[in-house]
């Protein structure tokens, strides 16, 4: 099973990485802790150091990653101030951040089908308790499965 490629696409020879939209989005989430702070932040968290202590990272690493989800627009810094103490700055996800809500899903989903034999350690419901999971649909909203796939050149500007 595989999507089929339509016309100039099936000649796989002629396709670079540079264009390839997986290989740029890898370059921004594609590391364990960028995944696991997108994580973490689908949690609720905000603070420096709960990201830190709840992916288990250094302050030196979660200072490098932090910067680079913000320098990539993943997250936004926020400042606020607790009462006493000096002014601090959480991290908020950005519009372009929720975007990868459906992909830390499919990770978790895949995780959960793949990797935990006794089952999912958590499981995401809607305002009803109804489990949440994520599909391949159509614009219509019909699903669809790999091998009724085709790619095809985008529509670029």
């Amino acid at each position: 099973m595989a999507m089929n490629l339509d016309g100039v696409l099936a000649d796989r020879s002629r396709w670079t990485a540079e264009e390839c939209s997986v290989a740029k989005a890898l370059e921004v989430v594609g590391s364990r802790t960028a995944m696991l702070f997108l994580r973490e932040a689908f949690y609720g968290t905000t603070r420096f150091a709960d990201f830190a202590q709840r992916v288990g990272v250094t302050d030196a690493a979660a200072a490098t990653r932090l910067k680079q989800l913000v320098s990539d627009g993943i997250f936004a810094k926020r400042p606020y101030q607790e009462p006493g103490s000096r002014p601090r700055h959480e991290y908020v996800l950005t519009d372009k951040g929720r975007d990868l809500l459906p992909v830390v899903l499919a990770m978790m989903e895949w995780g959960d089908r793949h990797l935990q034999p006794q089952g999912p350690p958590v499981e995401v419901v809607d305002a009803a308790g109804e489990r949440v999971g994520v599909s391949v649909r159509t614009s219509a909203g019909d699903e669809v499965n790999l091998d009724a796939l085709r790619l095809r050149r985008g529509r670029r500007t």
